[in-house]
């Protein structure tokens, strides 16, 4: 088939890349001309394992390719799949602009029968609104068809969980549609969804707010293990293999980030609001995920009281290690790290930070391109995020390198032995 992707961020590039791999000739569009020129170079503007393989191997077979064109790339398409961003607005709701300024170039470019495919993530009730659109501007509802597709890629797995999800979801107003996906994702096996539009859009939305609300269900239980001496991994693990609950997204830690969770959370919550109904689940989970910066501050300046005799962070030196919301990306949407960060330096403390892969300037803080001179000076340490070069440190030398003797894990990711026996303080929630 002849695919058009507009919008070449995560979901739009990984989603192209894959489609090209299975066969299709495949356009990945954007109105970034700086961001097609570095694709076009044969770089990749994003950190996602295996993505930049998979893009040069199908650019060189020719079945992928990039341009600025959009109207010209959906002329030659058969199928549209529209993968540009839907940000957060300040009350709540989604910015929907870039979606609107896509319809707009469908309008006027669709010119034969034509499958647009909704990848964004969009709220109930958007995509009977794009095919309503369309109708309005003359296109004839005989060339086009609207589907809702959304995406459950995770960030730093995206190509594993696109050519292996658990299911594909497909909100669509005819069974000839639905077809048309399948015959688009022929060579991935998974199990099919099949709902009107707006059951696929409220599905999206209800899968990402069920994974904060578990994540803030654990981070909860964490405060209260933590106050009568229980290991919160032991309870997780007591109530994950409950076939009913299920082992994932149970880790405490700092909390929920991303470009999906927060943003999708809150827009639920908007919407809800907007149909006179009172999300107090959704809200609770998004108060718990807030105040998660809290608890570990907290933690840090007890230890602090205790070795220093002060409540003051002022004029301590910390190293923060971890900027991403997670590991094996560089994404630094909404993360729990970065909001640390800025605690501790809005609390009078010099912050020093380091990230193998993500880049970001905090004001006040300072960045270190070596993971270990990071230290150098520093009374405590936090691990903000959970990637491998802070697991597998040498806890020895990271003694040798600061002043004091303070870690703290945010994740519950470190071996506290391990850290210990270098001779190390060892502090987290939940882990007594």
């Amino acid at each position: 088939m002849q695919v058009c992707v507009i919008g070449c961020g995560y979901v739009g590039l990984t989603t192209g890349a894959v489609l090209a791999d299975l066969g299709h000739n495949v356009s990945c569009v954007d109105i970034d001309r700086s961001k097609i020129s570095t694709l076009r170079r044969g770089d990749v503007p994003i950190y996602e394992p295996g993505l930049s393989r998979l893009i040069a191997e199908n650019t060189a077979s020719r079945r992928l390719s990039f341009s600025t064109e959009i109207r010209e790339s959906i002329v030659g398409s058969s199928i549209v799949m529209i993968a540009v961003g839907t940000p957060p607005l300040p009350q709540g709701g989604v910015d929907l602009s870039a979606l609107e300024a896509v319809v707009e170039d469908l309008g006027a470019a669709i010119k034969k029968p034509s499958l647009i495919i909704t990848k964004s993530t969009v709220p109930p009730g958007t995509n009977d609104w794009v095919a309503e659109s369309l109708s309005q501007r003359g296109l004839d509802e005989d060339h086009f068809d609207v589907v809702s597709n959304p995406e459950f890629l995770r960030e730093g797995s995206a190509l594993a969980d696109t050519m292996n999800p658990d299911r594909i979801v497909v909100g669509a107003r005819t069974p000839s549609a639905v077809e048309i996906v399948r015959d688009l994702y022929r060579g991935i096996d998974a199990p099919y969804i099949v709902t009107n539009l707006a059951g696929a859009e409220m599905i999206k939305y209800a899968a990402n707010a069920f994974l904060a609300t578990k994540i803030s269900f654990i981070n909860e239980i964490a405060k209260i293990c933590d106050a009568c001496g229980v290991s919160v991994e032991d309870v997780a693990s007591g109530i994950g293999a409950d076939h009913r609950i299920g082992p994932h997204f149970l880790r405490a830690g700092l909390g929920y980030g991303g470009s999906c969770l927060p943003k999708d959370i809150r827009a639920l919550t908007h919407f809800a609001e907007g149909h006179h109904q009172e999300p107090h689940l959704l809200k609770a989970a998004e108060t718990v995920n807030n105040l998660q910066i809290d608890v570990y501050l907290n933690k840090l300046l007890k230890e602090v009281l205790k070795n220093k005799g002060t409540l003051e962070f002022s004029n301590l030196q910390i190293t923060v290690w971890g900027l991403a919301f997670k590991p094996l990306t560089d994404d630094t949407r909404s993360s729990p790290a970065l909001r640390l960060v800025k605690r501790l330096v809005d609390t009078g403390c010099q912050v020093r930070t380091f990230d193998p892969v993500a880049r970001a300037t905090i004001e006040g803080a300072d960045s270190c391109s070596k993971q270990y001179r990071s230290l150098q000076g520093s009374q405590a340490l936090v691990v903000a995020t959970e990637w491998n070069d802070f697991v597998e440190a040498n806890w020895s030398k990271v003694l040798s390198k600061m002043d004091g003797r303070i870690v703290l894990d945010t994740r519950n990711c470190l071996d506290p032995a391990q850290v210990q026996r270098a001779g190390l303080e060892y502090l987290a929630v939940g882990r007594p």
